[in-house]
């Protein structure tokens, strides 16, 4: 229960760090509104958004290390569940069904490559 909640607000706090890393402007993005460029940053306040923005980042940032190593360390310990494709059956031991089109035979087939001659002693071969 604990693993699934992690794991939802794990994908929360991502989305969410994703989401202010693009908000936030760059550090050249002062150097025009000092120069008359628009009225940037009027809705945090004189200061701008950078404060809150980046106490913000930095708290999500923490967050989602924090709960990844916490993740990481339950995935370690959980036991690793049985392979649905693991079949371990020897060939001796594996059964053709009557209905197969695939004919069983105890002789083994002929190496290589090379076609089976005909009873009238020809190959298949094109000359």
């Amino acid at each position: 229960m604990l693993y699934e909640v992690l794991l939802v607000a794990y994908l929360i706090i991502a989305l969410l760090l994703i989401g202010f890393v693009l908000i936030q402007q760059g550090k050249g993005a002062d150097m025009g509104a000092s120069f008359g460029a628009g009225g940037s940053n009027t809705v945090f306040g004189s200061s701008g958004s950078g404060n809150f923005m980046t106490r913000t980042t930095g708290i999500l940032a923490t967050l989602f290390f924090a709960i990844s190593l916490f993740l990481g360390n339950i995935t370690a310990n959980r036991d690793s569940g049985t392979d649905e494709w693991d079949i371990d059956v020897p060939a001796a031991e594996q059964s053709v069904p009557a209905d197969s089109d695939v004919p069983v035979t105890d002789t083994p087939a002929p190496a290589g490559d090379v076609p089976v001659s005909n009873e009238d002693n020809t190959t298949d071969v094109p000359n």
